[in-house]
């Protein structure tokens, strides 16, 4: 099983042996930043650039209730990732069906075990996850089973 802690440990040991370690890793970062961005309305920030499994999300929604806000989520991914989840949480103080007042996320698939199957599987990647926070805000707004039911009310 490939695992990101073992990703990173491999990846350190090649680093060592590297001389151009540094245009390479800036290289690699872009290549992800890319990967991760939802066209035009996302936009990936990393607050350290030598811990690139925490990175800061904005969500700039361009149609629906939210359209012009500005909504910003942090992300870890853990060292058992991709049999795990990322942990994500929204910084935004947001009135929203399906984010609390606390940060907490109702998105199924950020959810290990999930009922209805639609939660994580290690198929899934960062950018399942970008596209179902962004269409939070969009086609995946829930009134019908809220996290946060004075909002949705």
């Amino acid at each position: 099983m490939l695992t990101l802690a073992s990703k990173l440990k491999r990846d350190d040991g090649l680093k060592g042996s590297r001389t151009a370690a540094t245009a390479s890793d800036s290289t690699r970062r872009v290549s992800v930043r890319d990967k991760l961005l939802v066209k035009g309305t996302c936009k990936v920030h990393f607050p350290d650039p030598n811990k690139l499994h925490c990175f800061q999300l904005t969500v700039t929604p361009d149609e629906g209730y939210y359209q012009g806000g500005k909504f910003q989520f942090e992300t870890e991914v853990p060292d058992a990732y991709n049999m795990v989840p990322p942990k994500v949480k929204c910084l935004t103080k947001i009135w929203h069906p399906n984010i609390t007042e606390t940060g907490e996320i109702c998105l199924s698939l950020l959810r290990e075990h999930s009922i209805d199957g639609t939660g994580w599987a290690p198929t899934r990647t960062l950018k399942d996850v970008v596209w179902g926070l962004n269409s939070l805000f969009t086609d995946l707004l829930n009134f019908d089973d809220p996290l946060n039911i004075e909002a949705a009310e």
